[in-house]
């Protein structure tokens, strides 16, 4: 470790040099000095003491092997590197293993209520959703989860293991991130300066700007120079106007057409290659104003080998994945790891750079990385630890701080209740926000649904890793944080509920409380609470904004918009062109305000002109479904799950008796003895139920 006690790096450096002169005395002798450099840099690598002696005996080995070693030393050195090969590669195996399971109750998490992510996961195998899943949960800085589900392989034959590796996508612009601070930090790398400062090609890019001509009503793209350089920021927040080939403008048909998918992505080709192709085609947006999701990452990973004299895949080996002991990650999958690799989703395009089987000389900064949950865990543990693991400091506090606080400018907006740092998004918004957890939380994903998440207030890391199609990733991720948060134990509730004298209530009391209730999470850790709206969910699709659904009883139902209407203007603002999140923000704002729309729809030859007026708009987070169907049932009040998801003491298929304490209080006899109470309105009509009232209370508003 690099801040290993003295003695014990004065023992460790003696038996290390021990060996060498055991083993190779003329060698010693002849490099001394390299060989104790050897040392110091083995010993800044190592992320604990199993760890330093793996490096050493690594080092040792390969040492012999590579040196120009006497012949006749090799008779008696033979048998002893097969040994120590044999012995490494077990050693490495536990070196580096993930700390076993604690107890989750320890952790302030239901293990019985843990056990449900699983079972939803083998649904989803089940179902054909997808072969297999990992997930991990860690808390505190212990593991409370670490299971595998399902199968490695579309054909279901060998099952999941939980050291599986998984192509994650995205999820390596955070580490190509955090790598880029890393240089930061040692001066070698200046977020403000021009990223043509590294990479010279760059300095000429224009920004490609749509012009319709008024008298022939023509769309042409005009080049404009850039008004301000793109900086290394930039790239690490994607306010650099470099974006992906997914969209609908004509620079992101440059994209497409331009070969850079497939010539530009080949496993043979360089970074370097990268971005000179890339650096001929046009910026979609004015650097530093626009937030759009980009090959950035892919640009910075260049910028790194320049800043650092290094390829990108050595200088994250050597500096981010030896010492932080992520044994499995790396820019393609070795012969002998194949059989652990999971198959990609069903249908999938493979991308030159998405077949990781094959080695690669081009290191996508953007989407390149193949890890394992525990590898990703140890990755969070290190930031939620504000940069050190282990005794392995990889950034200061400070800088993990700045990277997880917001980075846009003013007028820049990312998503709802949620903003973007230095690789990473962040919950930014107590009430409802699109990444989970409370205010600070931050996270990422990869194209295939692989996720995480770290909540630094509640010192909570979650990961799930599965390979699906990328228009299927939300609900998964949606059902997966509602599992995580619904599994916490409800703290300080002060001394049991007596259920021993239970209220009398008459069945028509009772049958005024039946109904589905829904609420927006299965946490007030992971809060989504009422914002002005108007119920739609909408998309963009072929530069349209097109109305998916309107939400049942929000001021979009009741003008009647029906799906499939194309919302062409809001507030007399085209909105082609326009992006989702600013469509989004258009049609939000405080409750009771007017909001106009023009609406196109199929069949119908003139406009829809309607004024709406925004209402409070509760919006669960895709995949959660957390709805509770409350029924009367042999003289006694029951619940039971109706939506997708569990809720505290209530499943699916599982009706749970509760006991009165009060006309309008209830409780769950056994279990987590969850609480309940029903609210109503000033007729006496039942409008909402409140889970286990008081600080950690979740409220569900009744829908029938």
């Amino acid at each position: 470790m690099a801040n290993i006690k003295p003695k014990t790096r004065s023992r460790s450096l003696a038996l290390y040099g021990l060996l060498l002169g055991l083993y190779a005395p003329e060698f010693l002798a002849r490099h001394r000095a390299e060989m104790l450099q050897n040392f110091e840099d083995l010993e800044n690598a190592s992320s604990s003491k199993a760890a330093l002696w793996l490096f050493i005996g690594e080092d040792l080995m390969l040492t012999l092997m590579s040196r120009n070693i006497p012949k006749s030393l090799w008779g008696h050195s033979a048998p002893m590197l097969i040994v120590l090969a044999t012995v490494l590669a077990i050693w490495r195996a536990f070196a580096f293993d993930t700390a076993p399971v604690s107890d989750p109750e320890a952790l302030g998490f239901s293990s019985s209520r843990l056990a449900r992510i699983a079972a939803w996961q083998q649904a989803q195998v089940e179902a054909g959703a997808f072969s297999g899943a990992v997930a991990a949960i860690a808390r505190n800085g212990k593991v409370a989860y670490l299971r595998a589900v399902g199968f490695r392989d579309h054909a279901k034959t060998t099952p999941l293991q939980r050291d599986a590796i998984f192509w994650i996508a995205s999820m390596t612009k955070p580490v190509t991130s955090v790598a880029a601070m890393m240089l930061v930090e040692g001066g070698k790398l200046d977020l403000a300066a021009p990223v043509h400062q590294y990479l010279p090609e760059l300095r000429d890019m224009m920004v490609g700007v749509e012009r319709t001509d008024p008298a022939s009503g023509e769309t042409k793209l005009a080049l404009e120079p850039q008004k301000h350089p793109m900086t290394v920021e930039d790239l690490l927040r994607h306010t650099s106007g470099l974006v992906y080939e997914v969209g609908n403008t004509a620079v992101h048909k440059l994209y497409r057409e331009s070969g850079l998918y497939d010539r530009g992505l080949a496993r043979n080709g360089t970074l370097k290659d990268f971005v000179s192709r890339l650096a001929r085609l046009p910026l979609a947006h004015q650097p530093g104003e626009v937030w759009e999701y980009g090959h950035g990452a892919d640009v910075l990973g260049r910028v790194i080998e320049v800043a650092s004299g290094q390829p990108l895949d050595q200088f994250l080996d050597s500096r981010l994945f030896r010492p932080l002991g992520m044994v499995d990650t790396g820019f393609w999958v070795p012969p002998e790891k194949l059989a652990r690799l999971i198959d990609p989703p069903v249908g999938a395009r493979i991308r030159p750079d998405r077949d990781v089987t094959k080695p690669t000389t081009l290191f996508s900064g953007g989407g390149g990385l193949v890890s394992t949950a525990a590898d990703y865990l140890r990755f969070c543990q290190m930031l939620l630890n504000g940069g050190e693991l282990d005794g392995a400091r990889i950034l200061s506090p400070t800088t993990v701080r700045r990277m997880t606080t917001n980075a846009l400018p003013s007028g820049i907006r990312f998503a709802d209740g949620s903003t973007f740092g230095l690789g990473f998004a962040i919950r930014s918004d107590v009430g409802w926000s699109t990444v989970p957890g409370s205010v600070g939380s931050f996270f990422w994903g990869g194209a295939w649904g692989t996720y995480f998440w770290v909540d630094p207030a509640e010192q909570l890391i979650a990961i799930q890793l599965i390979h699906v199609a990328p228009d299927k990733i939300g609900q998964f991720r949606g059902g997966f944080r509602n599992l995580t948060y619904g599994a916490f134990l409800i703290p300080d509730r002060g001394g049991p509920v007596s259920a021993n004298a239970p209220t009398a209530i008459d069945q028509a009391d009772l049958a005024a409380f039946e109904g589905i209730y829904t609420f927006p999470a299965s946490s007030s850790r992971d809060k989504h609470e009422p914002f002005g709206g108007l119920g739609i969910n909408i998309a963009m699709q072929d530069g349209l904004l097109k109305v998916v659904s309107p939400v049942r009883g929000a001021p979009a139902a009741r003008a009647g918009i029906m799906a499939n209407d194309i919302i062409t203007h809001v507030d007399d603002e085209a909105t082609r062109g326009m992006t989702l999140n600013k469509a989004l923000e258009k049609m939000r704002g405080p409750v009771n305000t007017e909001v106009r729309l023009r609406i196109a729809r199929k069949g119908q030859d003139a406009p829809i002109e309607l004024t709406m007026v925004r209402a409070p708009i509760r919006a669960a987070s895709a995949g959660a479904d957390v709805d509770l169907q409350v029924a009367v049932k042999d003289g006694k009040l029951q619940i039971e799950a109706s939506g997708a998801l569990p809720v505290l003491d209530f499943e699916k298929g599982a009706p749970t008796a509760v006991v009165p304490l009060s006309s309008g209080e209830f409780l769950v006899d056994g279990g987590d003895h969850t609480r309940l109470a029903f609210l109503h309105d000033r007729a006496g009509k039942a409008t909402s139920l409140v889970l286990n009232p008081g600080p950690w209370q979740i409220t569900g508003q009744r829908i029938n």
